[in-house]
């Protein structure tokens, strides 16, 4: 593995597309929300579809906290097939999300609080909370949060 990466290094080659970011988590989660243009390899499928990776110029892992990633980022660093970069995202989805937000599958749009976050869910539980002191947004926010599995729990 070459090293680590910060998530607005990530963003950079996010916006040039020079690579290619693989997110370790099961599919479920990573539908509720994930860094755009990623794809979703579950680490327990990782070993089997190595050979994706094969002729890749750049890859980083992702995972909820930026550690599983970095066994991932290891195992395809060490795939003899692998001849490219290969990092983890150090903060994880969670240091993405503060940053950037997240995209949800199926509507394309982004949630979450960071500056790239957009008209996502953040900007509907801000309504909410101005609505009705706050009461409806902290009671959706568990269940709706793509960073959680529905009960408080992140990612």
């Amino acid at each position: 593995m070459d090293d680590e990466i910060s998530a607005a290094e990530l963003h950079d080659l996010l916006e040039s597309g020079s690579v290619r970011v693989v997110d370790i988590r099961s599919p479920a989660a990573f539908a509720r929300g994930h860094v755009p243009g990623s794809e979703n390899v579950p680490f327990a499928e990782l070993t089997a579809r190595i050979e994706e990776f094969a002729g890749e110029d750049h890859v980083v892992t992702v995972c909820p906290h930026g550690q599983a990633s970095v066994q991932a980022a290891r195992l395809i660093g060490s795939y003899e097939g692998f001849d490219g970069r290969v990092e983890s995202l150090a903060p994880g989805l969670e240091g993405w999300a503060e940053a950037y937000g997240l995209e949800t599958d199926g509507d394309g749009t982004e949630t979450g609080t960071g500056t790239g976050a957009g008209t996502g869910a953040g900007a509907a539980d801000t309504r909410e909370t101005e609505a009705d002191g706050g009461e409806a947004s902290r009671a959706n926010r568990a269940s709706s949060d793509p960073r959680s599995d529905g009960d408080g729990a992140p990612f």
